[in-house]
């Protein structure tokens, strides 16, 4: 089967899909940071949360629901921050995927990717520097800036009601970060540190016919 790769190209298609598999994982999961309430764990991610409370009216009493899902509406997020934290990193998610998903096409597809074109490819996934191979911004700085934003959403009421009222931006009081926070920015990461260095190399160089 025709490839417009190289062996190292091959490797970034690979690289790249895993990278932008792990950041999304990360992002989709109610599991950046963990707390507990009412003696429940609860845990929040950037648009979902696991475990909230209720009032029970049988009982007269506020009772922990310990299910997973997003909230009701956008506005519904507890924090501007942490709305503004969503958009970023679900876009630079999906920027992620959108050029791993490309990268692995070319695998299979001849002229697909040109050495241009992985460099373009491998821009993409970082912030770059006016140089040849970085010659584009977008997506690991997108998911840096999302991640960045997230402590500040800290102080919100729902999250102090979890973590105790001495919890603030950047400061976690009783809770502690959870695994999908680190997934999401180990992806991004990766792709950053990794990613867009073989992706200068990917592409076969293009044939030139005489006419």
């Amino acid at each position: 089967m025709a490839s417009s790769l190289t062996c190292t190209g091959v490797i970034w298609a690979l690289l790249s899909f895993l990278c932008a598999a792990t950041s999304c994982v990360g992002f989709f999961m109610p599991y950046w940071l963990w707390g507990s309430q009412l003696g429940k764990p609860v845990s929040f991610g950037t648009f979902r949360r696991c475990s909230y409370p209720v009032h029970d009216e049988s009982r007269q009493m506020m009772v922990m629901v310990e299910e997973c899902g997003r909230y009701a509406s956008f506005q519904g997020i507890p924090s501007a921050e942490w709305r503004i934290c969503t958009i970023v990193t679900g876009l630079g998610c999906g920027l992620l995927l959108l050029v791993a998903l490309t990268a692995l096409m070319g695998c299979c597809v001849s002229d697909l990717i040109s050495r241009t074109v992985g460099r373009v490819a491998g821009g993409i996934q970082f912030l770059g520097e006016g140089r040849v191979c970085f010659p584009f911004r977008h997506d690991c700085l997108l998911i840096g800036a999302g991640c960045a934003l997230y402590p500040l959403g800290w102080d919100s009421e729902e999250v102090r009601q979890t973590c105790g009222y001495t919890s603030g931006q950047f400061d976690l009081g009783k809770c502690e970060i959870g695994w999908a926070y680190y997934c999401t920015g180990a992806g991004a990461t990766a792709a950053m540190l990794l990613c867009t260095w073989l992706a200068c190399f990917s592409g076969k160089k293009q044939k030139h016919y005489p006419y």
